[in-house]
């Protein structure tokens, strides 16, 4: 009798653990595999060194400033439409509990350095690269740098490149003031999300279990939610649902293009990097921000025809300019166009 009454009692658990995996399956069926990327062969897509920079200013540009960007159409396989009542009033979301303070990763030092008539923070991480690298983000200041550097090596290159460093941390500090000047998105029933370049609607509805669907005839993105659900959690199933968005839709774009680049990459993974848009190894892995899916087609294409690109040249040359425009003629256009929409976005997940 036990075992009859633990059976019965496990059999729905069991029957929805195989939805799970059913849906997950069906999900991953079409992604590549993702390879282990070196972050210190990275490249930046618009964080690049002032070597760079000064290659990639002498460069001719093609674009035409009136030019339409290109618009190459897309067969990216959309999920069934939704078939859910959603109820009315809207769930209520239980407020998220306060986030926990991350603690600082390990093999990381934060010194500071007399640069001019001013001091410069910045966090040093040890690491078995050959060379100094630099890395600009909302936190400040990262220096990357070899074992056998002194300090002394490490604040000469610090002031060899303080143009540059001071550039882009006066650039991140007013980005980050003009992000916390909107209001922050309020997570209703019917908000609005940007999706590839237009708008979606958000509708919640209380279910026995989570799940998520996306109506495309009616451009609704639907959460079943569990009683107590919290804002956070929404935030994490919209992320998770842009995520997998991205995966198939950068897929097909990088197939599409690396062919006209004339290269193969080796691997494709998601990035979730708040100042980088795109980035390629040595090795041919390119990484991808999910959260180009609130942009256009065409400024998606820019990004994923600026990595492949970078398989021919590991810099911002003239000669990698050069194959970028060959497939994209717009890309100057398309580059700042990715700017302004960036900074015109909605903060949706600070």
């Amino acid at each position: 009798m036990d075992r009859i009454r633990n059976a019965r009692h496990f059999a729905p658990r069991l029957q929805r653990w195989l939805d799970g995996r059913t849906q997950a399956s069906e999900q991953l069926a079409a992604v590549p595999a993702e390879a282990n990327l070196d972050a210190d062969l990275q490249l930046d897509l618009f964080g690049v060194s002032q070597t760079a920079a000064a290659s990639s200013a002498a460069s001719p540009s093609t674009a035409a400033p009136s030019a339409a960007l290109p618009s190459i159409p897309s067969h990216f396989p959309v999920p069934a439409p939704a078939t859910v009542n959603l109820l009315r009033p809207p769930v209520q979301l239980r407020r998220p509990d306060p986030s926990p303070v991350m603690p600082r990763n390990d093999g990381e030092d934060r010194r500071q350095v007399l640069v001019g008539s001013f001091i410069l923070e910045y966090v040093l991480r040890r690491s078995t690269r050959t060379s100094i690298g630099f890395m600009v983000d909302d936190e400040g200041l990262r220096v990357t740098a070899p074992k056998r550097c002194t300090l002394g090596d490490i604040e000469n290159a610090i002031r060899a490149k303080q143009n540059w460093i001071l550039t882009k941390l006066d650039d991140r500090r007013q980005r980050r003031a003009a992000r916390l000047e909107k209001p922050p998105m309020r997570w209703d029933d019917g908000a609005r999300l940007p999706y590839l370049g237009g708008d979606i609607t958000l509708r919640m509805y209380q279910a026995p279990r989570n799940r998520t669907e996306f109506n495309p005839h009616t451009n609704e993105l639907a959460l079943g939610l569990v009683p107590g659900a919290t804002e956070l959690l929404v935030k994490e199933r919209v992320k998770n649902w842009y995520k997998g968005q991205a995966e198939g839709l950068f897929a097909q774009r990088l197939d599409l293009y690396a062919p006209r680049v004339g290269v193969q990459y080796a691997s494709l993974s998601i990035s979730s990097a708040d100042s980088r848009w795109g980035s390629c190894t040595v090795d041919r892995a390119i990484r991808l921000n999910w959260k180009l899916m609130f942009f256009s087609l065409p400024l998606i294409d820019y990004v994923v025809a600026h990595e492949l690109a970078h398989i021919h040249e590991m810099n911002h040359s003239a000669r990698f300019w050069a194959h970028v425009g060959r497939v994209y003629p717009q890309y100057e256009e398309a580059k700042q166009l990715l700017r302004r929409r960036s900074q015109e976005m909605p903060v949706l997940f600070p």
